[in-house]
């Protein structure tokens, strides 16, 4: 069957409309994968086939030939690419399509187990990495690196992801994914679940599209509050250059593949329930509708919003300062269709399960002038949903 085209700010039809119940491939279980969002909808059964897996650069490649190959079932391919490029991707075909579940209706509450908390690294660790990157970039090693960590979470029983999608549904402005993972372990279920704010890139036919965040702020409870942490956002020197750095190397990767290429907003405020970003919509028209999708998701990853620049300088930087890896954090989850069109967003605001372990990610855009406190204070910020998903009230300062 033809797989219909994906809801997207370019005016597109969403999958969930087209699937009927009385599609032959429509499926009536939960969905194995699922991407949904206000401009994404997709949900599919388990997998059919594994694509082989390897790095991006050979993607479309591999892509490629397993269109040709004429294999039954959907024709797209789904899943998540690593943050390091020459890392082994996790891409599969999907045996079914399946019904969307519910948007609407009661969201259960939050549970409330007993949860072992560590953070890698350390709260004073980060802090520290933040210091040295920014006297890093002023001696020219590099003008933005962005610097993640991570929050453990053990329990006692085994996660369930499906739990934690639900109560994820209460940020009705991100887009919320739940993706198959490899597992490392015979036996023991892997999965990448997340609320992410930002698409990578989207093309479809001759349109291509990506919406780069950088410069972030924690929104307030109250409106009046909340507008002024807004406003004061877009004033920001520090995060306005911060996110011109992003915007402009889509813009800069893109333009080659393009015919026309805008952003016809500028920059704009982006909100999540908890967060306001810094955005700048990017909206194109190829030069040969026949570019891959995955040649773009290949030119543009990783950008600068969860790397750094220069690239090179950046991401060689990052397992020292770091200190743990990112596996699939900032890489990106979404699909690819058999006529080359397809759609992916960073993986962020994420938190990755394997049984009685889960693990969350959170990162901050260091340039000159940012402080280690502050820069502190937002990735604990941007780990409160996920940490609320799990049932537990935190401002995020774990693991002094």
């Amino acid at each position: 069957m033809t797989i219909p085209a994906c809801a997207t700010a370019l005016g597109i039809t969403t999958v969930a409309a087209a699937l009927m119940p009385s599609d032959a491939a429509l499926a009536a279980k939960a969905p194995d994968f699922l991407i949904s969002g206000p401009h994404h909808a997709l949900a599919l059964g388990p997998a059919r086939r594994h694509l082989p897996a390897g790095p991006l650069d050979g993607l479309a490649a591999r892509a490629a030939a397993f269109f040709a190959a004429g294999h039954d079932g959907p024709q797209l391919l789904a899943g998540a690419v690593p943050y390091h490029r020459e890392a082994a991707d996790c891409l599969f075909q999907p045996g079914t399509l399946v019904a969307m579940p519910p948007g609407s209706g009661a969201i259960p509450a939050a549970p409330r187990a007993a949860l072992r908390i560590r953070a890698e690294p350390p709260a004073r660790h980060y802090r520290d990495a933040v210091s040295a990157a920014v006297a890093r970039i002023a001696a020219g090693e590099f003008s933005k690196i962005v610097l993640s960590r991570s929050l453990v979470l053990s329990a006692d029983t085994p996660h369930d992801p499906e739990a934690l999608f639900s109560m994820m549904r209460r940020d009705g402005l991100a887009t919320l994914f739940s993706v198959p993972l490899r597992p490392r372990a015979p036996g023991r279920p892997r999965r990448l679940i997340g609320a992410t704010p930002e698409l990578l890139v989207e093309k479809r036919g001759s349109l291509v599209a990506s919406h780069p965040l950088a410069g972030s702020a924690r929104r307030a409870t109250d409106p009046q509050s909340d507008r002024a942490a807004g406003e004061a956002l877009l004033r920001s020197d520090k995060d306005r250059r911060e996110h011109a750095m992003a915007a402009e190397m889509v813009l800069d990767t893109l333009v080659p593949f393009c015919a026309t290429l805008a952003a016809p907003d500028g920059v704009t405020l982006s909100a999540t329930a908890r967060m306001w970003h810094l955005g700048t919509r990017i909206e194109g028209v190829l030069r040969d509708p026949a570019t891959p999708c995955a040649d773009l998701l290949a030119a543009l990853h990783p950008t600068p919003a969860v790397c750094g620049l220069p690239r090179a300088a950046a991401e060689a930087a990052l397992p020292e300062l770091e200190g743990y890896a990112r596996d699939f954090y900032a890489g990106a989850v979404g699909w690819l269709e058999a006529n080359g069109d397809g759609c992916w967003y960073l993986a962020l605001r994420c938190a990755e399960i394997e049984g009685t372990e889960a693990r969350l990610y959170a990162g901050a855009g260091i340039v000159l002038g940012s402080d280690p406190e502050a820069e502190e204070a937002e990735t604990g910020a941007k780990f409160l949903a996920m940490l609320a998903a799990f049932g537990q009230d935190s401002d995020g300062k774990i693991g002094e």
